[in-house]
């Protein structure tokens, strides 16, 4: 298989593959590195569905300033892309960096809450249609649809279900509506930010589409991607109002939870009840 994908992959960059070999981080596609004898490294993505990837990546790279990979090539089944340097973790300098990009990325707005197509997060996919009230696309296109998701594939017992549920019904005791949409990333994970001394010079595997910003910085906290350091400097730009990291980041926090326990089940389901619980449902 290597075989064929490396004579593709050289057919397309113009010149033939000298060696190639496999990256971490790939949950859902095989992840490589590739070398070209004229001397350029490539990435690429062997899956299904990466056509959407390289549709997002290329939105990113187009609309904003955010770092991201120049895509080669995008096919429903390969995906290639610029090689970008990274390995180091996340430091205080780069959470600084990360701030400053991302406060930049939220200020890109449009007219409603979505996108102009569906996108994916961990391989699933995540409908975008254009909505105007965030509540509405939060409750309907996130929560309850990825609920729903997760209880037809059998890991989302069914009396979740019904409290979250009760749950989406009740949002606008803890949520209001933003003052515009917000251009996302949408999948703010540390396995997805490449660093390389104290900068960050890459954000991969995007889930875009338009949103209430806060649903990005709830994330960055879920794994612990972006810390103190991350939210002192993205307050200065834009500043959060009261009752995020009290109520809100929690909240939002259910929905990445609820892709998990699709994805996953197991010990994600607790979580998912925990959550629930936590706002009397």
């Amino acid at each position: 298989m290597l075989d064929g994908i490396a004579k593709t992959i050289g057919r397309l960059a113009g010149s033939p593959v000298a060696g190639v070999s496999s990256l971490g981080g790939g949950c859902f596609a095989a992840v490589y590195r590739v070398t070209l004898k004229d001397g350029r490294t490539l990435a690429a993505k062997v899956g299904a569905g990466l056509a959407v990837e390289g549709t997002m990546l290329r939105y990113l790279a187009r609309t904003s300033r955010l770092p991201v990979p120049r895509v080669v090539h995008a096919a429903d089944n390969l995906l290639v892309m610029e090689f970008i340097e990274a390995g180091d973790g996340i430091d205080r300098a780069a959470e600084v960096h990360a701030a400053e990009l991302l406060a930049d990325l939220h200020a890109i707005t449009t007219d409603a809450f979505g996108f102009e197509h569906a996108t994916v997060i961990g391989g699933l996919e995540q409908p975008n249609p254009w909505t105007p009230g965030w509540l509405d696309f939060f409750r309907d296109r996130r929560l309850l649809y990825m609920g729903r998701e997760a209880l037809e594939a059998g890991r989302l017992p069914g009396r979740l279900m019904m409290r979250l549920e009760i749950l989406a019904g009740r949002l606008d005791r803890w949520l209001e509506e933003p003052a515009a949409p917000s251009l996302l990333h949408g999948d703010m994970w540390t396995g997805n930010v490449l660093c390389r001394e104290g900068r960050i010079t890459g954000f991969v595997d995007p889930a875009v589409y338009y949103g209430d910003a806060e649903i990005e910085l709830a994330f960055a906290t879920l794994f612990s991607t972006f810390g103190t350091p991350f939210f002192e400097r993205y307050g200065e730009l834009r500043p959060l109002r009261p009752g995020f990291f009290e109520e809100r980041r929690d909240l939002y926090n259910l929905y990445p939870f609820l892709v998990h326990t699709r994805l996953f089940g197991g010990s994600y389901v607790a979580t998912v009840e925990r959550s629930l619980t936590r706002f009397g449902c």
